[in-house]
């Protein structure tokens, strides 16, 4: 299976690196996977950045080939879907200014009042006022929607509040649930595959969650890569729904076998 794959989607940090710096062997698989042929995207739920500053972390880290279109967020995810089913809609959004960018260049109308449509990101530079005014709209039943369920975001020194803890929020004041793009849901692998034009069978989605990254590729029908490298330990096998089709100890297990 892995010979046919064409397309790895990898999970950043824990499988590719972990805070500033790269794990072992992710410059070499990279560089296999490029005499290879094949490509490497990277996913992230963190919709608090654009796809460049993702990138500029990766040429920090010496991944110097790497563009923005190698970066797949959950901010495109969603604005995928909504471009589908509400293009051109007014949107109220939680979202940071930088965030803000993709929303305008989708085509998207920003508003302060009367919106068709209400969206949260990680809105890192989230108000009282804008959340009050927030479940103001979703109380008379706009849709809801969100880029991602994370609870928290992991950061070197302690978590932060991710968009999930203000999801929760407003549900509490308000009954309303959104709708969710980024992991476990397949809508993110279902933009990768529109943005790559692979097929299914050749693409792979590589991460070190079990509940995330290996959940979602197995709802979307890809196949999944899981790697030791990050929060999962292989006894956490045993007692999750989600087995993934491979297990590596590292990227560097992971590089041997797809250069068979």
């Amino acid at each position: 299976m892995l010979q046919n794959i064409r397309v790895f989607l990898s999970d950043m940090d824990g499988t590719f690196y972990l805070g500033n710096r790269l794990l072992p062997g992710a410059l070499d698989f990279a560089e296999t996977l490029t005499k290879q042929g094949k490509n490497l995207y990277f996913l992230t739920n963190n919709s608090s950045h654009r796809a460049t500053f993702y990138v500029q972390k990766l040429q920090r880290l010496g991944l110097r080939d790497f563009t923005e279109e190698h970066i797949i967020t959950s901010t495109d995810a969603c604005i995928f879907y909504l471009k589908k089913n509400y293009p051109g809609s007014r949107v109220f959004l939680l979202a940071s200014r930088e965030v803000s960018i993709d929303f305008l260049r989708a085509g998207f109308i920003l508003v302060q009042e009367n919106p068709d449509i209400v969206v949260l990101c990680f809105d890192t530079t989230l108000t009282y006022s804008r959340l009050a005014k927030a479940c103001v709209f979703l109380r008379k039943g706009i849709p809801f929607f969100a880029t991602h369920p994370d609870l928290n975001c992991p950061t070197e020194s302690e978590p932060l509040i991710d968009a999930g803890s203000i999801a929760e929020a407003i549900k509490a004041a308000t009954g309303r649930t959104p709708r969710y793009f980024g992991k476990p849901y397949p809508e993110m692998v279902e933009y990768a595959l529109w943005r790559t034009g692979a097929s299914k069978d050749e693409v792979a989605i590589l991460g070190d969650r079990l509940y995330t990254d290996i959940a979602m590729g197995q709802q979307a029908g890809i196949t999944t890569i899981l790697l030791l490298t990050g929060e999962t330990r292989r006894e956490d096998l045993r007692s999750s729904p989600w087995q993934p089709d491979f297990v590596f100890a590292s990227l560097e297990e992971l590089t041997q076998a797809i250069r068979v």
